[in-house]
């Protein structure tokens, strides 16, 4: 695929195509088309592991655009985007920029792919920037030049950590990173959040865990205590942690369905 001058620009020589990653498999879940047969034949194993995995996938992002305009709506202007992985359709910049424009965002990630496609489609958006960092690496993050330059952190920023935690490992201590991330964010900053939990007979866990292992990216299902921790200085917002498709569904509409389908815990919390 890197033969050609369009393939090249996002699939950096490096990149082994024959690894599937957890960006290229979301990508494909979300109809993407930034992602490699490995990821494909990866995600056909999920769907054998776990049947619903393209609509836990599509309930995501939708909360993912649900949070950031109710950040926006309550005032944030900049975001930071960890793990931010391949920018497909609905986005953060696009979502955040069409309500309010001037919006700042930085996308944080490492994986070449992901990064390489980021800095080609915010080439020419001086508002939006991807920083190649680890996420597990704050003060990597935080102190990039990028970052510096984009992100005012004397004003509230909108932190998002979109299906991101459950791949942070137990020795990388989960609630430390975020704590170090809160730490440099104002007052009237937000924190959205959504992580895999084995906490439903409808979530088959262990078979996710093992498929994953496959992937560049293991996978760390927690409890509902356990993505709470994660949230520690922050104040929930109603309805405060719930599953993706029960946070502030559009006007208020709740589908008649079985929750824990939605395999993942969502919130959004206000640093008071």
């Amino acid at each position: 695929m890197t033969g050609s001058r369009a393939a090249g620009e996002w699939v950096p020589a490096e990149v082994d195509i024959d690894r599937p990653s957890a960006a290229r498999i979301y990508d494909y879940l979300l109809g993407g088309g930034h992602n490699f047969a490995s990821d494909r034949e990866l995600a056909a194993r999920l769907l054998a592991a776990q049947p619903n995995v393209r609509e836990i996938a599509r309930l995501n992002r939708a909360f993912l655009r649900r949070a950031v305009m109710f950040m926006i709506e309550s005032g944030v202007r900049q975001f930071l985007d960890l793990g931010s992985g391949i920018p497909t359709v609905g986005n953060v910049h696009e979502i955040a920029q069409n309500a309010a424009p001037g919006t700042r965002v930085v996308y944080v990630d490492y994986e070449p792919v992901a990064v390489a496609h980021s800095r080609l489609l915010l080439a020419d958006d001086p508002d939006a920037v991807i920083v190649d960092a680890d996420i597990t690496r704050p003060d990597d993050v935080l102190d990039a030049p990028a970052t510096r330059r984009m992100l005012d952190f004397d004003q509230p920023v909108g932190l998002l950590a979109v299906t991101i935690g459950h791949y942070i490992p137990p020795e990388a201590d989960p609630a430390g990173l975020f704590a170090r991330y809160r730490e440099a964010l104002a007052p009237g900053s937000h924190l959205a959040l959504t992580h895999l939990t084995d906490d439903f007979a409808t979530v088959d866990g262990e078979r996710i865990v093992e498929t994953m292992k496959a992937t560049q990216n293991n996978v760390f299902p927690r409890g509902r205590q356990e993505v709470l921790d994660l949230f520690a200085g922050f104040e929930l917002v109603e309805p405060g942690l719930v599953t993706t498709s029960q946070w502030r569904p559009e006007n208020g509409f709740h589908e008649v369905r079985d929750v824990q389908q939605d395999a993942l815990y969502a919130g959004v919390g206000r640093r008071p």
